[in-house]
């Protein structure tokens, strides 16, 4: 089984995209993770770069909105099928929100499967704080509502949900993660959704508990003879990464962080 490693292109932003995706091709990245909104990128020379350097390209929504569930899910559904039009390996969406009622947020992942089905191209949804799927235990109830789910496993948004390592909710866990088809490897707390740097030893405990988690996906992947598993290293920037007060310096380098957490998990994961 092939483990594919991308780099997000968010935090990206200040570079052109051109010099990003060399940059991401140079550091041995198989692909990108683009985040971005409804026509809000040049389709044709992202495409064309993309196929230049033989780089795998996942797309993900984050900016579907609207002042009511009707709004939302017109826009959420123009949002997937734009990026549906890139045909990437798949489609990382941040679905519904926390405030929704449960059939809302069914009827929001109807749309999705229905595009799905429409196009070919898989969508699968975030594990996020303030999605539908912002804790454990309701992400469980949508599976067992929805088995069809196909999941992206961000469990960092779980741990500052919970304020915990999820220590009491192991056998939870064991009950998402075959449906997770790819990993967002960044370390939450239980206070933040991100460490200020997960090579510092006061977050030892917290990198080797979202470690163990991710070789539990990457184990139920080999049993089932998947051929592939993506990961994505997605420690984000301000307001993720915390900053010197008054001049907003970063504390460390996302760059860095993301390059080290690919490597550390290119050997964790053989």
């Amino acid at each position: 089984m092939k483990l594919l490693f991308f780099c997000p292109m968010w935090g990206m932003a200040h570079l052109p995209l051109n010099e990003s995706l060399r940059k991401i091709k140079a550091a041995g990245y198989d692909g990108v993770e683009f985040g971005c909104i409804l026509n809000g990128v040049d389709k044709q020379q992202l495409l064309d770069l993309c196929s230049e350097l033989d780089l795998l390209l996942i797309m993900q929504q984050y900016a579907a909105a609207g002042e009511n569930i009707a709004e939302y899910i017109k826009d959420y559904d123009a949002h997937l099928r734009y990026m549906a039009g890139f045909q990437p390996v798949f489609i990382n969406s941040q679905t519904g929100r926390d405030y929704y009622t449960a059939e809302q947020n069914i009827a929001i992942l109807e749309v999705a499967r229905t595009i799905e089905k429409e196009t070919g191209i898989k969508i699968v949804h975030e594990t996020h704080r303030g999605k539908f799927a912002y804790s454990p235990l309701l992400t469980l109830d949508y599976i067992k509502e929805l088995p069809y789910l196909r999941l992206t496993g961000d469990f960092s948004h779980f741990c500052v949900v919970s304020e915990s390592l999820l220590e009491n909710q192991e056998d939870i866990l064991h009950q998402i993660i075959p449906h997770v088809d790819h990993i967002h490897a960044r370390i939450g707390h239980p206070q933040g959704a991100q460490v200020t740097d997960p090579r510092l030893p006061e977050w030892q405990a917290a990198l080797e508990q979202h470690i163990k988690w991710w070789k539990a996906i990457l184990d139920h992947h080999r049993q089932a003879g998947s051929p592939q598993l993506t990961i994505t290293a997605e420690f984000g920037p301000a307001p993720y990464m915390p900053a010197v007060p008054f001049t907003q310096l970063p504390l460390a380098s996302q760059w860095d962080i993301n390059l080290y957490m690919t490597t550390l998990l290119k050997s964790h994961l053989k």
